[in-house]
């Protein structure tokens, strides 16, 4: 939050973002990050609640401030008429309300748990063994939020318009991305809780099932992005233009038809962290960013056009989620070995 604060204007001046829309972008930012301790204690209170096999809890906070995230978005834009600023407290707003829920969900759940003594204030081997999956995981995260930044400064390089569509349009990307995140997140618990049980056999089930949940997911979002990109982008921008809408309609069309290549390398993913293979969980997450990054470069000098970095995704997509899914059976086979061995 600090460095937002501090370094947030040289950051937007690293990714040259155009002199006409700097201060609207350092204004947005300034507001964004001081919401990051709600997202921090926000992803405990789901954590927590996912460990204990809730995953409906966690779900449910997420769509809440999702879909009130999106509704506050178009009411401060559309009717405060409050621009750039009405879209970044919407999203303090919305963030900093369901981490206060579900911090008291959870502290309430927590004491009705039944323990013998006072709880442990700290404990380093709780603390080493949560290290162990979590460095991983903000490496990953961290280095994803790197390729971000150098893509959108591929972005920026072609002028506002496109800044504007893609802006619009990456808000309902991730609306979708976001949900096939969760799922994966809640196969990750499901994994871990049969690693532990030494029920292998169930993490093929479980892999199945988050498949057939996220392609359920897929198709009407695939339907919608693909025929009704236009009206759905016009809901998130203040400003419209012919051109910054057909961008983010574009956008949009190169993408949907690739959720259901996506979804499946998430929920790979997910059983992949269940495990603990963290090794091969971030090799594949590093080939779809090293892959988008690179050809994005290189396409768009290629094509000249934001086209060139919409191709980009698919073949990220594609490559890391035949990474996730060999890597997925590979373990899955290994495991299940074991426990015949073990039943032998």
């Amino acid at each position: 939050m600090l460095s937002g604060i501090f370094f947030g204007g040289a950051a937007l001046r690293m990714i040259h973002t155009p002199d006409e829309i700097f201060s609207d972008s350092k204004l947005y930012l300034d507001i964004y990050v001081l919401g990051l301790p709600f997202v921090f204690f926000y992803n405990i209170a789901t954590g927590i609640f996912s460990a204990l096999g809730d995953s409906k809890t966690p779900f449910c906070f997420l769509a809440a401030s999702s879909t009130s995230n999106i509704a506050v978005d178009i009411l401060f834009v559309k009717v405060f008429d409050m621009g750039v600023a009405g879209v970044a407290w919407a999203t303090f707003i919305c963030q900093g309300i369901s981490c206060i829920l579900a911090v008291a969900a959870v502290i309430k759940r927590l004491r009705g748990i039944p323990s013998e003594g006072k709880p442990e204030i700290f404990s380093a081997d709780v603390l080493k063994r949560i290290v162990s999956i979590a460095v991983p995981t903000i490496l990953q995260q961290s280095f994803i939020s790197v390729g971000n930044i150098m893509i959108q400064s591929v972005i920026n390089s072609f002028g506002t318009y496109v800044m504007a569509g893609y802006s619009a349009a990456v808000k309902l990307n991730n609306l979708v991305i976001t949900s096939f995140t969760t799922i994966g997140n809640g196969i990750s618990n499901f994994a871990a809780q049969n690693l532990g049980a030494k029920k292998y056999g169930r993490l093929s089930e479980g892999f199945r099932a988050g498949i057939k949940i996220v392609w359920c997911i897929c198709v009407p979002f695939c339907l919608l992005y693909f025929f009704f990109g236009q009206s759905l982008l016009l809901l998130f921008m203040q400003k419209t233009s012919v051109e910054a809408i057909a961008v983010g309609e574009q956008f949009l069309r190169i993408l949907s038809p690739f959720y259901f290549i996506v979804s499946a390398k998430l929920v790979a993913d997910g059983i992949l962290r269940g495990i603990s293979a963290m090794r091969r969980f971030m090799f594949s997450t590093f080939t779809d960013l090293i892959l988008r990054v690179a050809l994005a470069f290189l396409f768009s000098a290629w094509t000249r056009s934001p086209l060139g970095i919409w191709c980009a995704w698919p073949i990220g997509w594609i490559a890391a989620m035949l990474c996730s899914v060999i890597f997925y059976r590979i373990e899955c086979k290994k495991l299940v070995g074991e426990e015949n061995i073990q039943t032998i």
